[in-house]
This record gives structure tokens, C-alpha cells and sequence, in this order.
């Protein structure tokens, strides 16, 4: 049965809200949590109590933002794969997936439990399915999916033997066989599919192996079994949460970004980071080896 709740939550606090919050990533090392504004342009970080708090402008439109084992950031820009120095804000492009600067850009990324970063593409009027999924470790960009129009959300298995990824406008979120040592992935097939009311947008799997996934225009984040059977839904003060990571001690805070509402709507709330207790703890992220 699903139970659909409206949980307690508080605001991560920190200046300004986000025009499309996005890719929420959590370093259990620094207890920083890692953000993006993709159309405000800004890569975001802070301690949960607001302080330490970072807002480094990008030159473009910015999909993820994801620490290194250098201390540095790997950022998906438009204009490619980055490494942002955030002493300094400059960025040394790394990868160029090669579409993605004229009608694409590079949207959601994650790294794999092997630092593999993992990312996706997206098509800007969101018509055409010529976007693709790729993965970059070792100073290599490989190809990996095609067919996509909204790539979106990744995540794994606590048993690393399933990759999620999320086709936004399809509706769809996909499952995967992964193969950790080679990091390919095979046997695609549908994990949950939405209706036409809102779409899956940002993801992440918990200690148990159930998969949270944000609903654009929904106002909720879903809960999934293994076997894609919903069991909980969050219902929140915004109609677009975007993404979802586990966070803070014993990662058993579960931080939601947000974007603004279409026109017309008012939401106060609107653009913030959101912080629920789950009641179950997530799984610790590895930052990228690129």
C-alpha cells in the first residue's frame, strides 16, 4: 500500500535560493554537501548548518559538480567534462563529448563506487531522443547509451550489480546488469515508468537497496522496492524537487534540491535544499578518479 506523507523537514540555510537546483552530492570526508544551480550558474557547497559556504560562478549552464582525490571538482559544463580548481574558479576542460554545446548540454552525473564518473546528456528543446550516457575515468570519455532525450539520474545497487539511469521525458527510469570491473553495463529494461502528470528527475539508493527518485512538477519523491513497487511517497512545499542524496551522520538525512515553479505559482519555498529524516541510512559516495 503507498503510503503518500508530508514529513518534517528543515532548510539547509544558505543565501539565495536556486533557479534550478540540481545533483545534490555528499562528501562524508569534508561533511560538505555539493550542488548545482544549472541555470543560475553556480556550482554550490556548505556544511549541513549552513556555514563553509561556496558559490562559485560557471561560465554556462552547469549539469553536475562532483569532488575529485585532489581536492579539486569535476563539473559538467556545456562545453564539456571540467575540472574547477575552487581556490582560484578556473576550469581545465578534460572531456568534450562533442554534441553537447549546440542543441545538448551535459546534464546529471555520479560517480560509481570505483570514482568512474558517470553522466549524461540532454537535448535543450527536449524533442529529439539523440542524447547520450557516458562514463570517464583515466582521462577517458567512452560513450555508453544512446537514444536518450533527458538523461537523468544514476545510482547502484548497494551490491553494485544494477545501474539506475532516468530518460526524463520518457517517463522512464531504467535498470541495468553492471559489471563493476569493467564498468559496462547490459540487459537494459524498464524499472518504473511514470505516468503523464510529472516526470522522474534526480535519484539515489538507499542501504537497502530502494530507490528514491525526485518528481519534477509531482511535488513528491518516490520511494522504490527492488522490484519497482512504490512504497512511500514524500509529498514536499514545491512542485519540481529535482534530486535527492543521503547526507550528514550515518547519511540518514536525505537532502532534496529544488527549482523554481512554472508561471503563475507561488511556492516561498521554492529553490531551497530540503532535509528529511529518512528513517534509513544511504549509501557513501566515492569521489571521482578521473
Amino acid at each position: 500500500m503507498t503510503l503518500r506523507r508530508t514529513p518534517a523537514f528543515d532548510l539547509l540555510d544558505v543565501k539565495g535560493r536556486d533557479q534550478l537546483g540540481e545533483g545534490p552530492w555528499w562528501s562524508a570526508a569534508d561533511e560538505l554537501l555539493y550542488w548545482v544551480d544549472i541555470t543560475g550558474r553556480l556550482v554550490r557547497s556548505a556544511r549541513l548548518d549552513g556555514t563553509e559556504e561556496s558559490a562559485i560562478p560557471a561560465p554556462c549552464e552547469v549539469g553536475f559538480a562532483v569532488p575529485d582525490d585532489t581536492g579539486a571538482i569535476i563539473v559538467g559544463l556545456r562545453s564539456g567534462v571540467h575540472r574547477l580548481d575552487p581556490g582560484s574558479g578556473t576550469y581545465e576542460l578534460l572531456a568534450d563529448p562533442g554534441h553537447a554545446q549546440h542543441d545538448h548540454r551535459i546534464n546529471d552525473g555520479k560517480t560509481d563506487r570505483s570514482g568512474r564518473l558517470w553522466f549524461g546528456t540532454m537535448h535543450d528543446q527536449e524533442t529529439e531522443p539523440s542524447s547520450g550516457l557516458y562514463s570517464f575515468n583515466g582521462g577517458r570519455l567512452q560513450h555508453v547509451y544512446s537514444g536518450i532525450i533527458t538523461s537523468n539520474g544514476l545510482g547502484w545497487s548497494p551490491d553494485n550489480s544494477v545501474f539506475y539511469h532516468t530518460d526524463s521525458i520518457t517517463r522512464t527510469i531504467s535498470a541495468y546488469d553492471f559489471d563493476e570491473e569493467s564498468g559496462s553495463i547490459s540487459r537494459p529494461r524498464v524499472f518504473a515508468r511514470d505516468g503523464g502528470a510529472y516526470v522522474p528527475d534526480g535519484l539515489t539508493v538507499d542501504a537497502e537497496g530502494f530507490l528514491w527518485s525526485a518528481k519534477w512538477d509531482g511535488g513528491i519523491v518516490v520511494r522504490y522496492a527492488p522490484d519497482g513497487t512504490v512504497v512511500d511517497e514524500l509529498e514536499l512545499p514545491v512542485s519540481r524537487p529535482t534530486s535527492c542524496m543521503f547526507v550528514g551522520p550515518g547519511l540518514r538525512t536525505l537532502a532534496v534540491t529544488s527549482a523554481l515553479p512554472a508561471h503563475g505559482l507561488h511556492e516561498p519555498l521554492a529553490g531551497s535544499v530540503f532535509l528529511i529524516d529518512a528513517g534509513v541510512a544511504g549509501l557513501p559516495e566515492s569521489p571521482a578518479t578521473t
